[in-house]
């Protein structure tokens, strides 16, 4: 994954009034933390930043005054109902450093013909270099028949990762394709058939 370069300014001021008057200055609060030092709080221009930070675990470098950062995306706080980031929490890095991420899992491929497969782990977490953070972990099904499963340990990891997850943990699970449709057809058919059983009845 690329750095992602952004302009940050430090700040001073705090609580839900400064942040409200942060977004509609289209500014992000946000906060670096780690490695023993005092946090810093810094504002991030809204746009950038949101566009910076679609991927997961996203690595970005920060110019604060002139002087150079490189933090780790851990936490994002959205408004529940607009979804627009309201606040970013960061994790200061350096070039080499390993650090432990959770990465989505994607599924790519089709399983064999009348099968469906359920994913049953949608995240892994790995441990990896932070400036080579990987954005996804692909897991292949193409081919597989009902009845295989895919664990952890089945997994091809992206070169310098080390597998933190239990390597047990079922991933993707492969199962014979159910004719719901067939099942609720013959469900409605039953109740008509008994109404009318049961009018023939009264008739007699």
């Amino acid at each position: 994954m690329s750095e992602q370069k952004l302009a940050a300014e430090l700040r001073t001021e705090f609580g839900k009034g400064y942040a409200r008057r942060a977004r509609m200055a289209n500014l992000i609060p946000a906060v670096i933390y780690g490695h023993g030092a005092e946090p810093i709080h810094i504002t991030l221009p809204a746009k950038a930043t949101t566009l910076a930070v679609r991927t997961a675990n996203a690595l970005l470098s920060l110019d604060i005054n002139g002087e150079g950062h490189l933090a780790l995306v851990k936490d994002i706080q959205r408004d529940p109902i607009k979804q627009i980031i309201e606040h970013i929490d960061l994790l200061t890095v350096r070039k080499g450093e390993k650090v432990n991420v959770d990465v989505p899992v994607h599924v790519a491929g089709e399983s064999a013909p009348g099968t469906v497969h359920n994913l049953e782990l949608t995240l892994v977490s790995l441990e990896a270099e932070a400036t080579h953070l990987p954005t996804a972990v692909e897991v292949s099904i193409e081919g597989r028949a009902a009845g295989e499963h895919i664990h952890a340990s089945d997994l091809v990891l992206p070169k310098g990762t080390v597998l933190l997850t239990d390597a047990e943990a079922l991933v993707v699970n492969i199962s014979e394709e159910v004719e719901i449709a067939e099942e609720e057809g013959e469900q409605a058919e039953a109740p008509a058939g008994e109404a009318a059983a049961t009018g023939e009845a009264a008739a007699e």
